[in-house]
């Protein structure tokens, strides 16, 4: 018999955590729905009474290993997850945090099979291994901190 989730009704609150170091900004490949074994920020659902930043410290840390600082938000995104006949099954909307600095043993843990700090060109060159959503926001991410770079 096979198991099918339960359609969400609603919408889910999400956080990603876009963490840039030395202009390479740090993905994941996804373990788990929603963009299974595609590349992503790390991140996840926020837990009930847990501010933005709290859930993107959180989350990159079950992720990665990683700790860091809450920010600023870079922007919200929808993913929405279909089934094999376009069905909608989820519906997340996810904010996107900018976190800076960063201490710890990188690892990847929980959601996360595989960690990769990419600059620009290896996000470009990863093509469709970044899920859609996560390269616009990578994209922007990277802009952003070679801005602040340059000033």
């Amino acid at each position: 018999m096979n198991h099918v989730p339960p359609v969400s009704p609603r919408p889910v609150a999400a956080v990603s955590a876009a963490l840039v170091r030395e202009g390479r900004l740090l993905m994941v490949r996804r373990r788990h729905p929603p963009n299974a074994g595609y590349l992503a920020l790390p991140g996840g659902k926020i837990e009930a009474g847990e501010s933005l930043g709290d859930a993107a410290v959180r989350e990159l840390l079950e992720e990665t290993g990683l700790h860091a600082t809450p920010h600023e938000v870079l922007t919200a995104i929808d993913v929405l997850d279909h089934d094999g006949q376009g069905r909608l099954q989820t519906h997340y909307v996810v904010v996107v945090i900018r976190m800076a600095g960063q201490w710890g043993v990188e690892a990847a843990a929980d959601d996360a099979s595989e960690l990769y700090w990419m600059d620009m060109a290896a996000l470009e060159a990863a093509g469709d291994d970044v899920c859609r959503t996560a390269a616009e926001v990578a994209r922007r991410a990277l802009r952003m901190e070679q801005g602040r770079n340059h000033r």
